[in-house]
């Protein structure tokens, strides 16, 4: 399984509004993408200091590599991506991605 973990500084001018319909662009490749599961999108809830500026992140997980990659070269994706990075602080500059792979015990 590959969890897909995007942290985000979002601009001060990006409205609840506006990230709400980014997570559901995202929440919507769902029905394209076959081993894609439930987006989760939260603001940061962390008592540490340690996030730099990423008030905001999302995972994705997927069945295995193959379900991942077919979601990064979705068009969809890529609008939705597009979308993303035009709301955030310094374009891809207020972008972090990690993609952690785990088997199961």
């Amino acid at each position: 399984m590959i969890r897909h973990c995007v942290f985000v500084r979002f601009g001060d001018r990006t409205s609840a509004a506006e990230r709400a319909a980014i997570h559901a662009d995202l929440e919507a490749l769902r029905s394209a993408i076959d081993g894609m599961g439930k987006v989760h999108f939260s603001a940061n809830v962390s008592p540490e200091s340690f996030a730099r500026g990423f008030g905001h992140g999302f995972t994705i997980d997927f069945r295995d590599a193959a379900a991942r990659d077919a979601y990064l070269a979705h068009e969809a994706h890529q609008r939705a991506g597009a979308r993303l990075v035009a709301a955030l602080e310094g374009g891809t500059d207020g972008l972090m991605v990690l993609d952690l792979e785990f088997t199961e015990m």
